[in-house]
C-alpha cells in the first residue's frame, strides 16, 4: 500500500471540505433517498452482538452505495459523489492537485497511477499526453507541464465512461477492497469497515504516526478486535479515538466531526450495520439516507 503523504507536506487527504476551511463558511444541507430498492436491502442488525458475524459487507452493493454517500458528505458537501469525477483543483495543500471522485493527487502518485490505467485501457485520450508531466511533478506541488489545459482537459476526460470506470477500479483497488478485506479479518462489521475505509482515505497507509495502520495499532493497544475475542464496539470506540488523535495532528483535520457526529453516532446507536435510515452531520450541515 502506498502512502498518501509526501515528502514535507502534510499526511495525504483527497477532503476538499477539510483542507478547503473555506467550506466552513458555506453551509449546507443534503437530504438523499436511498435508491436501493427494499427488498435488496439488507436485514437490520441494530441489535447484532458484538462478535465476529456473517453479514453483508461493505462489499454489498447496497452498503458500498452508502460508504460512498458517506464520504462524500464529508469531502465535497453533497451525497452525489457521482458528480465528482469531473472534480479538480489545487486545494493548497502541498500536493498539487487533487480529482476525481476520490481525490487523486498529481503530487501522491496516485493521480499519476490513475491515469496511466485509463491510458493503457484508452491510448490516445486526452489525458494521455500529460503522463511525462505526472511523472515529474510526483512527489511535489508543481503544476509544471500540466498548465494551463490539464483541467480542462480531466474534465472533457470525466465524460467519458472509461475513465469514470478507470477511477472507481483504481478507488477500490487502492483505499476500498484493502480497506474491507482488513475489516473483515479483524472480523467487525460493515460500520466498521466502513471506518476503516474512511481512514485510508483521509490518511492513506504506510509507516508514519497518523497512517491508517498506525491507526489501528493504536486501537490494538487499548482493544481486542472481533477477531481476537473482543467486542465490537468496544473495539472500534477505541480506532475512532485512535482516528480522532491522528486527526487533531494536523490543523487542516482538526475538525473531527466526520468521526463524532457521524461515525459515533452510528456506533452509539448499535448500528454496526450501518442500515438506513442515516442520519449525521459533518461541519455542521445535515444529512440523511433513508
Amino acid at each position: 500500500m502506498r502512502i498518501r503523504s509526501i515528502a514535507g507536506a502534510m499526511p495525504r487527504t483527497a477532503v476538499r471540505v477539510t483542507l478547503g476551511l473555506a467550506l466552513l463558511a458555506v453551509p449546507a444541507t443534503a437530504v438523499a433517498t436511498s435508491a436501493i430498492p427494499a427488498d435488496e436491502a439488507p436485514a437490520g442488525a441494530h441489535s447484532a452482538p458484538h462478535h465476529a458475524r456473517a453479514a453483508a459487507g461493505l462489499d454489498d452493493p447496497a452498503k458500498k452505495e452508502i460508504a460512498m454517500q458517506l464520504v462524500s458528505s464529508a469531502e465535497n458537501s453533497s451525497l452525489d459523489w457521482k458528480a465528482q469525477y469531473k472534480y479538480i483543483e489545487d486545494i493548497g495543500d502541498g500536493r498539487g492537485y487533487t480529482g476525481g471522485i476520490i481525490g487523486f493527487c498529481s503530487g501522491t502518485h496516485d493521480m499519476l497511477e490513475l491515469v496511466e490505467l485509463y491510458t493503457q485501457r484508452e491510448p490516445g485520450n486526452v489525458l494521455a499526453k500529460y503522463l511525462p508531466a505526472l511523472r515529474e511533478v510526483d512527489g511535489s506541488d508543481s503544476h509544471e507541464g500540466l498548465d494551463p489545459g490539464y483541467t480542462a482537459d480531466w474534465k472533457k476526460a470525466a465524460a467519458d465512461p472509461a475513465f469514470r470506470k478507470a477511477q472507481n477500479d483504481e478507488r477500490d483497488r487502492v483505499y476500498f477492497n484493502p480497506a474491507v478485506k482488513r475489516g473483515k479479518a479483524d472480523g467487525v462489521g460493515v460500520l466498521g469497515q466502513f471506518a476503516y475505509y474512511d481512514a485510508i482515505v483521509m490518511h492513506g497507509d504506510g509507516d508514519d504516526s497518523t497512517s491508517f495502520s498506525s491507526i489501528r495499532e493504536r486501537a490494538l493497544a487499548k482493544a481486542k478486535p472481533p477477531a481476537q475475542g473482543g467486542d465490537e464496539k468496544t473495539y472500534l470506540n477505541a480506532f475512532l479515538d485512535a482516528r480522532v488523535w491522528a486527526m487533531k495532528q494536523e490543523e487542516a483535520h482538526s475538525d473531527t466531526s466526520r468521526v463524532d457526529t457521524a461515525q459515533r453516532v452510528f456506533l452509539d446507536k448499535g448500528n454496526l450495520a450501518l442500515d438506513t435510515p442515516l442520519d449525521w452531520k459533518v461541519y455542521g450541515d445535515s444529512y440523511h439516507i433513508g
